[in-house]
């Protein structure tokens, strides 16, 4: 066994001739092992959160978009949508029109926007699990229906009973806006069949989904899309598809991924963790100074012992060797502690639900998803916080009592 290490060992795990430099050791792992855990756990409910965010969008947001780089709407019959339609590993090829409009609804008006989406919508995403009342209906019997978002709903006080239709106002193309709506607008009625709540207002307060002919009709825009969302697979590569289709479609389309399709959104996210994990670490060098009272009172106990390991033969870098794994020790155990009781807090309430939220949210409790390289992380930069907190001690008093 390494010499410094097992003299280290003994000196951390032996009794001491001073319990308050033992009282001092537990002090300083205690400190390591809270600080840890609490950087476990934070980071664990933050990707929690993450989750619960990702898992939403999914059940919105199509694995693909494809949209036009300049410009608003194209016709989607050509022989490069056909190609892409082909793919191995697209599943659903669904054409979409969006476009702002005013929604009226009794005596109440609100702008949102409309979406229209073809038939097979419903399989592209999980929309339908997001329905609250009533169905998600689009066409029956040849008639148009619309699910609205819940937020609209809410705002203009919409009833699902079929008995009131909803008037949708949308401005037409190039004529100029004028206080006459009747020659500003088209407009058209279709009744709602239901409703979705999603946990974002951008969503919730904003759109009302119909059918792509109804939307077409409407808007005036004969045979013409704003957008074309895609599921894909998940036995194929998903990077490699979207690289296929961008081959296909050129530069003049984007061609984005549900990444990309929120990409601020998930950086801002991906930054505040990063912003979370370096506080907590600011926090836990801290706490990492307790190693820098227990090695000094340590140093001075030991002078004795330091005195005959030199006449020995041990050098000062031998010596100094070992106070740096004493720290080393020190920060280790509190790390192994921490992570395992931070692992085990996290694991508890990913189960069990222990802690509530508080207050109306889209869940009851803590959200939790324990990633284990968050884990390798916090035990790195543990490690190098004790390697630091040990060397302080050591390089200063090392003049005085070394020489």
């Amino acid at each position: 066994m390494n010499f410094p290490l097992f003299i280290a060992k003994r000196y951390l795990v032996s009794k001491k001739k001073l319990n308050i430099i033992n009282f001092i050791s537990v002090i300083s792992v205690s400190g390591v092992a809270v600080g840890t855990m609490a950087l476990i756990v934070v980071l664990s409910v933050f990707n929690g959160f993450d989750s619960i965010i990702k898992s939403f969008f999914n059940a919105f947001d199509p694995d693909i978009k494809i949209s036009l780089v300049k410009g608003k709407v194209f016709n989607p019959n050509s022989s490069n949508f056909d190609k892409v339609k082909k793919l191995k590993g697209v599943l659903v090829f669904s054409e979409i029109l969006e476009e702002k409009a005013i929604f009226e609804y009794g005596d109440k008006k609100h702008i949102g926007e409309i979406k229209g989406v073809s038939e097979n919508y419903h399989k592209l995403n999980g929309i339908d699990t997001l329905i609250n009342d009533g169905k998600f209906i689009l066409r029956d019997k040849n008639e148009n229906f619309a699910v609205i978002g819940n937020g609209v709903a809410h705002i203009l006080s919409i009833s699902i009973n079929r008995l009131r239709p909803i008037k949708i106002w949308s401005v037409i193309r190039g004529k100029k806006l004028t206080f006459d709506t009747e020659r500003a607008f088209n407009k058209s009625y279709i009744f709602p069949s239901g409703t979705f709540a999603f946990f974002g207002d951008d969503y919730d307060n904003k759109y009302i989904i119909t059918p792509l002919k109804f939307a077409q009709n409407l808007m005036k825009y004969k045979n013409k899309v704003s957008s074309i969302e895609i599921k894909l697979s998940n036995d194929f590569d998903k990077s490699n598809i979207q690289s296929e289709i961008k081959q296909i479609l050129g530069s003049k389309y984007n061609v984005k991924n549900r990444y990309e399709q929120h990409e601020l959104l998930f950086k801002i996210m991906k930054s505040e963790k990063w912003a979370i994990f370096l506080i907590l670490s600011f926090i836990l060098t801290i706490a990492s100074f307790n190693i820098v009272s227990s090695l000094t009172m340590l140093i001075i106990d030991k002078k004795d012992d330091i005195i005959t390991l030199k006449n020995l033969g041990a050098n000062n870098s031998t010596i100094k060797k070992i106070f740096l794994f004493e720290g080393w020790l020190i920060s280790v155990l509190g790390a192994m502690f921490g992570l395992i009781l931070g692992g085990f807090i996290s694991w508890v309430q990913q189960e069990y639900k222990v802690i509530k939220i508080s207050g109306a949210f889209i869940i009851d409790a803590y959200p939790v998803s324990i990633n284990y390289l968050d884990f390798i992380y916090t035990f790195l930069t543990v490690v190098l916080i004790g390697f630091l907190a040990s060397w302080i001690p050591i390089r200063y008093i090392s003049k005085k009592t070394f020489s």
